[in-house]
């Protein structure tokens, strides 16, 4: 499992930070202080990319509604086939919420 490579006290700590955040606000103001737009970004793009992968929408349409080229597309159908499944966590969340 590739999590185990990351684990250590430093991202524990910055995961926990992440963690104490309390609302959209926070969240836009911390992720500017910690990341590059472009950073930012990549990470909502593929974020966007999953969700439209799990609503089952196709490579050209996902390509042509977020840019995202087909390899990020299918590096993250990657992630949602043999990852963690952390997506499916997150997406049925944001449903029940």
């Amino acid at each position: 499992m590739q999590i185990e490579k990351l684990r250590g006290e430093g991202l524990d700590t910055f995961f926990k930070g992440i963690l104490a955040l309390e609302n959209l606000e926070e969240c836009y103001a911390f992720f500017d202080d910690v990341c590059t737009v472009n950073e930012i970004q990549s990470m909502s793009q593929r974020f966007q990319v999953a969700r439209m992968l799990h609503e089952g929408k196709t490579y050209n349409v996902i390509e042509a509604e977020t840019g995202a080229s087909t390899a990020t597309i299918s590096r993250v159908k990657r992630s949602l086939n043999y990852g963690n499944d952390m997506y499916e966590v997150v997406f049925d969340r944001m449903k029940d919420k």
